[in-house]
């Protein structure tokens, strides 16, 4: 009966009983190096001592003919025995052959080869095993057998006819090797087998039988090396003619090969050495023609070397400018999207004066659209179109190519997305410039319709106000706000536009409706502009130019707008505009502002005009007035009450022009004049001052330079001015610190030693007025007051 702790499927044997147990791994109680060290030489040495000698059998020696049978016998039997175990292995019949060619049994030997051959005829190697004992044998009609049955069995294992044309030639039987190279031959081997043919009929001087083989060559193998040492074959020998005719012939039928490069070189060369050097350039330039740019770098090193050595000036410009091609081409095929590549190609080729091949060119770059639509990657790319447009108008003079060029630009442009206001000018302006003022109208009301943009706006307003045409002006500005009604900058030059036509009422309404406008971009600039944003000239050249920034918020292109080269075409443009004289076209035909050093032109943009400059300008203070106060009601800014101060400080002088009273009277009617402007300006000034006290206590930097300014303005009023109203009012200056507070809390850093916070502090300025200075003196009196009368009563 099974006890309880055992195991059912282990009989009556227990856990206990059946339990691998494993030794304890023991701790080494002592880690210290063993006095004496065993090394690998000790080991090796003890083995060696201990090994025992090597048991030799005894040397026999064969002394009768009996003996030597018996060996025999026993080697054959044992290798007859190996045979029949490893019938496949080739190495076992060798061995049996030459042991048996040892005994110089050569029949025994033969029948063994033979045997072996049956077993693996297509082994090579048995062959010329064979082959090598029969000749070594002087077998000569054994091995020639040998061999022909090789080379008929195996006619494409080269090594066995060299081995076979080579045993004949050895014996002196020239025909015999000749006949078995024909037979070779028929097989169509490879050019090694053909150039070993050559080498032989020319070790024996027979040329014409090494030209028919280099024939039959040539039309067997029809490569570049084997057409060159046919050449240099004929060139060897002295023949001149034949050699040019080899290479005239391979030319024509190898002109497209992938190594016609080398033809080429090699043809180019053989010239040079037959002090051909035309020949060698037509060839040179033949040849970069026709060869594929990414296949010709040798070709343009060798030309380049050629024309320094043999050409003139010209010639090695040219060939420097194929280099130069030639790196161009590569670069543009690894990336034909690499823009500048082809800026530096189409330069290139606008140097060398090939209009057909610098077409091509700019054809070629236009057609690598960029791949998406947006902005950013067509800004270089537009510049191809540009340059493009300029060189036909410019450098080859064809109108109609230049109009096809900009209207191909247009219509791939996708308006819709994106646009280029340059190309829109640039293409009106080119009308103007032929003289066609429709068209020109037509291409800026279809930029207009399609893709409208401030730079557009302006550039035909100022076109049609150059022209004369007032109501087309009227309408553009009209288009113009309707498209942007918060541009301030249309607003206003709209309404100059007004007042230089004598319009006041329409310039005034125009400035209502401005400031009526529930949003604009700087309507700082409709109000009161003059001394925040003093008028600007724009010389000619001073046009800021970037090499890639990009203005992300505008559709403008901003992106190396023209190099010295296409400068030079705008200054050729200009002169020749120069000459015409045709009456106002040339003036506004081009965009005069890339000329440089023409300080003769200036575009003078009159300043923009603002709302309340125009009243005063027109006399009318009491708008001018109401503006202020209607100003002051949207903002408080500091720099409003400033000018409106200064406005009624100098609201005196247009008053009193053109008085007729006496002198005395006039001068009183001065001085009262000036009084009552001087009240009106401390008037504004005390409002702004209760206001920054009531309203904005917190602005004390503010209040004291609007105070800084009244006590200015009353040392300029002289003996009209009071020094003393400001003086009372003038702030004191106090430096206080305070902690610097960051977005993430007070800045500071806990004391290593006492675990303290440590926070920064900054300096600054704070300004203390008197009614501060008397409100904390009260404060002081009325804790020491407090503080009386705690004491009194503690003491009773």
């Amino acid at each position: 009966m099974a006890t309880k702790d055992s195991d059912p499927s282990l009989g009556f044997l227990t856990k206990k009983e059946t339990e691998v147990k494993l030794p304890r791994p023991t701790r080494v109680k002592n880690k210290t190096p063993a006095p004496i060290q065993i090394t690998a030489e000790q080991i090796l040495r003890e083995a060696r001592e201990r090994q025992e000698a090597e048991i030799r059998p005894p040397k026999q020696k064969i002394t009768d003919s009996t003996e030597l049978a018996d060996y025999r016998l026993r080697k054959r039997k044992e290798f007859e025995d190996l045979i029949r175990r490893v019938r496949w292995n080739i190495s076992v019949w060798i061995k049996y052959a030459q042991w048996e060619e040892s005994q110089k049994d050569f029949n025994r030997a033969r029948s063994v080869w033979e045997r072996a051959l049956e077993v693996d005829y297509r082994n090579h190697t048995l062959w010329l095993k064979y082959a090598e004992v029969e000749m070594k044998n002087k077998f000569i009609n054994h091995a020639r057998n040998v061999w022909d049955r090789a080379v008929t069995l195996l006619p494409r294992v080269d090594q066995l006819w060299y081995k076979y044309i080579h045993m004949e030639e050895m014996l002196g039987n020239v025909a015999g090797a000749r006949q078995i190279f024909e037979r070779w031959m028929t097989w169509m081997p490879d050019q090694q087998g053909w150039l070993s043919y050559i080498k032989f009929e020319i070790r024996y001087n027979e040329m014409e039988r090494a030209r028919g083989i280099f024939e039959r060559f040539v039309q067997c193998h029809p490569k570049v090396g084997a057409w060159i040492r046919y050449a240099k074959f004929e060139m060897k020998n002295g023949e001149v003619a034949r050699a040019r005719n080899c290479y005239e012939r391979a030319i024509e039928k190898l002109a497209d090969d992938e190594d016609a490069e080398q033809l080429f070189l090699a043809f180019a060369e053989f010239e040079e050495r037959c002090k051909e050097s035309e020949r060698a350039r037509c060839i040179y330039k033949f040849a970069l023609d026709h060869i594929p740019k990414g296949r010709a770098e040798d070709l343009y090193r060798k030309f380049v070397a050629f024309e320094k050595q043999y050409g003139d000036k010209e010639g090695i410009e040219d060939a420097i400018v194929g280099k130069r091609r030639f790196q161009y081409e590569e670069e543009v095929r690894k990336n034909p999207l690499n823009y500048d590549s082809w800026f530096d190609y189409i330069r290139l080729e606008e140097n060398t004066g090939n209009k057909a091949r610098t077409r091509e060119v700019y054809e070629r770059a236009i057609a690598n659209v960029p791949p998406a639509e947006e902005k950013r990657y067509w800004q270089r790319y537009i510049y191809l179109w540009i340059n493009y447009a300029l060189y036909e108008e410019l450098e080859a003079e064809d109108a109609e190519r230049t109009r096809d060029v900009y209207r191909e630009c247009l219509k791939l442009i996708p308006h819709d997305k994106f646009s280029f206001a340059k190309i829109w000018l640039m293409a009106g302006q080119f009308e103007i410039r032929q003289l066609n003022l429709k068209g020109a109208r037509q291409i800026l009301g279809n930029a207009i319709g399609k893709a409208p943009k401030d730079k557009i706006f302006k550039k035909y307003i100022e076109i049609e106000l150059q022209l004369g045409n007032i109501d087309r002006c009227r309408k553009l500005y009209e288009k113009y706000l309707e498209w942007s009604p918060e541009n301030c900058y249309a607003w206003s030059k709209y309404a100059e536009l007004e007042k230089s036509l004598s319009e006041t009422e329409r310039a005034r309404a125009i400035f209502e409706l401005a400031i009526a406008q529930p949003a604009l971009d700087m309507p700082e600039l409709l109000w009161k502009d003059k001394n925040m944003f003093p008028p600007k000239l724009v010389r000619l050249g001073e046009k800021v130019k970037s090499k890639t920034k990009v203005d992300e918020n505008t559709d403008d292109v901003n992106v190396d707008p023209f190099t010295s080269f296409h400068r030079k075409y705008l200054i050729q443009l200009t002169r020749q505009l120069k000459r015409a004289r045709r009456g106002k076209f040339w003036v506004i035909c081009c965009d005069l502002s890339w000329v440089q050093n023409s300080d003769r032109f200036r575009l003078q943009f009159s300043k923009q005009i603002a709302y309340i400059d125009f009243e005063i300008s027109e006399g009318e203070f009491e708008r001018t007035r109401e503006l202020y106060e209607r100003l002051l009601d949207r903002t408080k800014h500091l720099k409003v009450w400033i000018s409106y101060a200064k406005f009624e400080a100098s609201a005196m002088v247009e008053d009193d022009m053109g008085s007729d009273l006496p002198e005395d009277d006039a001068q009183e009617s001065i001085l009262e004049e000036k009084r009552q402007c001087i009240e009106r300006a401390r008037r504004v000034f005390e409002k702004a001052v209760n206001y920054f006290r009531t309203s904005a206590p917190e602005l004390k930097e503010e209040r004291t330079m609007l105070l800084e300014e009244w006590l200015n303005m009353e040392s300029s009023f002289g003996e009209l001015g009071d020094v003393s109203l400001v003086q009372i009012k003038l702030p004191k200056k106090l430096k206080k610190k305070r902690q610097i507070v960051t977005e993430d809390g007070p800045s500071g850093a806990i004391s290593t030693v006492l675990g303290i916070p440590k926070f920064s502090y900054e300096e600054y300025i704070d300004y203390l007025f008197p009614e501060e200075t008397q409100t904390t003196n009260l404060k002081i009196l009325e804790a020491a007051y407090r503080w009386k009368k705690q004491k009194t009563s503690d003491d009773e």
